[in-house]
């Protein structure tokens, strides 16, 4: 049988640049699509350079291939791109793997798409999404054309891992801000490693069985919840925060303390992240025919010099 041909877009992104590096020890044929120059540092490759936001570079891109694996993305805060890039790019992209004959389509969405929460354990039919930002409103809207498409849209929780730039990030800004557990640290949230999900999305794009014919949305995520204040003792213990926290907060004393002192991190963002806000991510596994793994906070070691160097700054 011939390799197959897949097409990855956002291939220079967090999450793209690590599939790519799990694609390099598959038999497949890649072609990397970004609107950013390809790096040198990843090659193996042929490069295409496309932009969602700009329908006619699309065209060709996914000529010839088998796969279509979908993730670019814009999660800043210009609504007109966010609608440029997540929805009508998404659509447009989907649009053109429908013409070359794409017979797989995988794309990566977000668990943002559910709202403020809290959420408890619940499965992807269990809840109704109510998106309360332009970005995860644009990237709910780009699932619908995947999923009339026939394709598998993975709706993924926080990642970590080196080049993220936004949730270690957010919790040291937060932290920083307000120097406590934040309710006793009990809240829990799915997480994934990054490495852990590329690893989930080639499984589902490569593999045959139950992965080939996997259609709708999925959770994609460690099945295992994780504590807020393990993570937090977890980035102490890597001096990725200053110092473990040693007192608690009330929750409202914690808000009011975010809000009362300067920094990036909303009070939305402070309660996706310290909060309850876990999703069952079993099937995906399951379906893949893999393991999940140790879970995410065995990242946090191999990523801490990363964090280190960018802890409390503003995403990139």
């Amino acid at each position: 049988m011939s390799s197959p041909h897949v097409v990855v877009t956002g291939a220079t992104g967090f999450v793209g640049s690590a599939v790519l590096r799990r694609l390099a020890g598959r038999q497949a044929e890649v072609r990397a699509v970004s609107r950013t120059q390809a790096p040198a540092a990843l090659p193996g490759a042929q490069w295409v350079g496309a932009d969602l936001a700009d329908e006619p570079s699309l065209r060709g891109v996914c000529d010839g291939a088998d796969v279509l694996v979908s993730l670019a993305s814009y999660v800043g805060p210009d609504a007109d791109r966010c609608t440029a890039v997540n929805s009508a790019g998404t659509a447009a992209l989907v649009a053109e793997a429908r013409r070359a004959g794409v017979g797989r389509i995988i794309h990566l969405s977000t668990c943002a798409v559910y709202g403020p929460g809290p959420h408890r354990g619940k499965d992807v039919y269990e809840l109704t999404p109510a998106p309360v930002s332009a970005a995860s409103a644009g990237r709910l809207a780009g699932e619908g054309p995947v999923l009339d498409a026939g394709g598998l849209v993975l709706r993924a929780g926080l990642v970590l891992g080196r080049g993220d730039r936004w949730a270690v990030p957010a919790l040291v800004d937060a932290f920083r801000r307000v120097p406590a557990r934040w309710g006793g640290g009990a809240g829990l949230a799915s997480f994934v490693d990054v490495d852990d999900l590329a690893r989930l999305i080639v499984a589902l794009a490569l593999g045959g069985g139950a992965a080939a014919g996997a259609t709708g949305v999925l959770h994609a995520h460690h099945p295992e919840p994780v504590r807020n204040r393990d993570l937090m003792d977890a980035l102490a213990e890597h001096r990725v925060l200053p110092a473990r926290p040693d007192v608690d907060w009330s929750w409202r004393r914690c808000l009011d303390t975010l809000a009362a002192t300067p920094g990036w991190v909303s009070e939305r963002q402070f309660t996706l992240l310290a909060g309850d806000h876990w999703y069952r991510a079993d099937e995906a596994w399951e379906l893949a025919g893999i393991e999940p793994g140790p879970g995410p906070l065995s990242g946090i070691g191999p990523a801490a010099q990363w964090y280190r160097e960018r802890g409390g700054a503003a995403p990139g």
